[in-house]
């Protein structure tokens, strides 16, 4: 078997630097050219949009907790008890999973809740923190209808939810990078009606077995079973 890129192969020689901008200028600029190194991205058929300055028309909390409130520990990554929440759509009325994301190692948890209803999945983020909690202790959610049923779980597992603002997606990062890698297995605009829960598992596992490179290129799991 070959080994991994970086877990064992040979690295090129001399120095190499580029960003991660200059390479999709490169590649953007192919695409308006006719090239197709466009469509090898995760994300290669999903549209382009600029938010800035929209305004959010969605389900509004009343005396939500922002994410500039947590614990100052929760932003250093320094110990396990913290995640970060959000649904994750598919196309048909029923297609929605719950994912829920480790803030310090990265460990994904993917739920299927029986229809896109807030009571719903709010029970499937219950069974995934294990009923009582767990070690969860804090949750960092976004701003969907979905997230109405916080209440409800912080009331019987103890965790305690903080949202991050409108389109500040840099501020729920960790569950922004699960959300590209959990689209490899569930495409955006695919169907979800015959997704089961056994599959949602399989796909959690491979994503927590995959070498990351935030983690030098150790797996979640790896991380997780140290810290």
């Amino acid at each position: 078997m070959e080994p991994r890129a970086g877990r064992g192969a040979p690295r090129p020689a001399g120095p190499l630097s580029i960003s991660r901008e200059t390479i999709y200028r490169h590649v953007w600029r192919g695409k308006r050219a006719g090239g197709l190194l466009h469509t090898h991205l995760w994300g290669a058929g999903e549209r382009r949009r600029e938010r800035y300055g929209a305004s959010d028309s969605r389900g509004r909390l009343a005396g939500k907790r922002v994410i500039s409130e947590r614990p100052a520990e929760v932003e250093a990554r320094g110990r396990v008890g913290h995640r970060e929440a959000a649904a994750v759509m598919g196309a048909g009325s029923k297609d929605r999973i719950a994912a829920l994301v480790g803030r310090e190692t990265g460990p994904v948890l993917i739920g299927r809740p029986s229809d896109r209803t807030a009571g719903s999945l709010s029970r499937r983020v219950i069974s995934l923190m294990g009923g009582g909690g767990g070690e969860s202790e804090t949750v960092a959610a976004d701003n969907g209808t979905g997230s109405h049923g916080c209440e409800r779980i912080e009331r019987l597992t103890g965790v305690v939810f903080h949202f991050a603002r409108p389109y500040h997606w840099w501020g729920r990062g960790g569950d922004e990078d699960a959300d590209g890698l959990i689209r490899q297995y569930l495409p955006r605009g695919g169907g979800m009606a015959g997704l089961s829960q056994r599959q949602c598992n399989a796909i959690a596992l491979k994503l927590n077995t995959r070498p990351r490179k935030r983690l030098g290129l150790r797996t979640p799991l790896e991380c997780y079973d140290e810290s």
